[in-house]
């Protein structure tokens, strides 16, 4: 710990600071692109899945092999692949472009599964008496089953992607200049790993608190409006 505090001074030095600020609104950045991207897409494939919605079992079976597929690839595996296809393709794509479609083609095969799981936990009496009235598959999801589904979906969607957030980490693994491999250069530097990475753990922790503490917020709210 003394060594720590003795360091601390160059450590948090201007340059050291505005490398970690960096590499932090990047982190965030990569973060809420990659989740953004990820419940766009995982909701479509949601929605593909839906036999009450899409008459065509064709559209269906692409859907589900696509989630079934994307869910079992570790993140490092699926960030390598992307990384060589786009070289391979010639695609000009930036380190930050590449990283994201990872991270995105993760989060929508789990946020797809999230979404399906929280339709179907809706009696499908709640589709026929919409099918009763002459909706549509698509005016149903809307008015009717969205409204009683949200409690459902959205809990484990904010803890996915804090989850999205924690694995942002790997991305370091191509170069990419977030928080982790910042602190990997900031002990190249001579600096000690104890306070390199202990300072990317608060980071880290300022990321995801909020996000805990917004899907807490939301649980409650759920839950006592189901009450009532």
């Amino acid at each position: 710990m003394a060594e720590l505090l003795a360091e601390a001074p160059r450590f948090f030095g201007y340059y050291n600071l505005l490398l970690l600020g960096r590499a932090f609104l990047l982190t965030a950045l990569l973060s809420f692109a990659g989740n953004a991207l990820g419940l766009i897409v995982g909701f479509a494939l949601a929605i593909l899945r839906n036999e009450r919605i899409v008459r065509f079992p064709a559209l269906r079976s692409v859907a589900t092999a696509y989630v079934e597929l994307f869910r079992r690839i570790p993140f490092l595996v699926m960030l390598m692949v992307v990384f060589f296809v786009f070289q391979y393709a010639g695609f000009d794509a930036s380190l930050f472009e590449v990283a994201m479609t990872a991270l995105a083609l993760s989060a929508s095969a789990f946020l797809a599964e999230i979404i399906r799981a929280g339709l179907r936990s809706v009696h499908p009496n709640q589709w026929d008496a919409a099918e009763a009235m002459n909706m549509s598959g698509m005016t149903a999801l809307r008015l009717v089953i969205l409204p009683q589904a949200w409690g459902v979906i959205i809990p484990p969607s904010l803890t996915q992607s804090v989850g999205l957030v924690k694995s942002t980490s790997i991305v370091s693994q191509i170069g990419l200049m977030e928080l982790t491999y910042a602190a990997k250069v900031l002990n190249q530097r001579g600096f000690s790993a104890g306070i390199c990475f202990g300072t990317i753990l608060v980071l880290y922790f300022a990321l995801c608190w909020p996000l805990n503490l917004l899907a807490a917020r939301l649980e409650s709210k759920l839950a006592s409006s189901h009450h009532r």
